[in-house]
């Protein structure tokens, strides 16, 4: 039995301490908006914050993770106010099948936090999730949006 500290909450998962984070979220947390996408921390879509550092869940095991800030997609928004990401991501109208769009969130709420004003270089170095529809243009435009706002 495993306690976690996840979008602010002490909750236990009782799990192997081999299971990746990912699978411990999804499966036993129920907490289905972090993605799995490759399983070998590439494509991005199992994508969280691990004390506020974007993190491929699928490749971290539950042992690793302690009492670190865990942040899913669903602790973002607070008192169902979104943020400044999401809301940009809403209003630009980035997602396309929308698979992939937790993780880039999570990788954009990241990148934020580290750089409040990044350049098209910091974004394409800071985004490396795989979008299968290509919306890498809105993606870029929609954090330049959160970033002016």
């Amino acid at each position: 039995m495993a306690v976690l500290n996840v979008n602010g909450k002490s909750l236990e998962a009782n799990a192997d301490a081999r299971t990746p984070l990912l699978w411990v979220l999804r499966d036993t947390l129920g907490l289905t908006g972090t993605k799995y996408g490759c399983g070998i921390a590439q494509c991005g879509a199992c994508t969280v914050l691990i004390d506020g550092v974007a993190t491929r869940s699928c490749q971290v095991p539950l042992n690793s993770v302690g009492r670190k800030k865990i942040t899913t997609i669903e602790g973002l928004a607070q008192d169902s106010k979104l943020t400044k990401i999401q809301q940009a991501w809403l209003e630009l109208d980035v997602p396309q099948c929308g698979y992939c769009q937790s993780g880039m969130i999570m990788a954009a709420t990241a990148l934020l936090a580290a750089k409040p004003q990044p350049t098209d270089a910091d974004i394409d170095a800071a985004m490396t999730n795989i979008c299968r529809c290509g919306t890498y243009k809105q993606v870029r435009e929609a954090i330049h949006a959160a970033a002016k706002a």
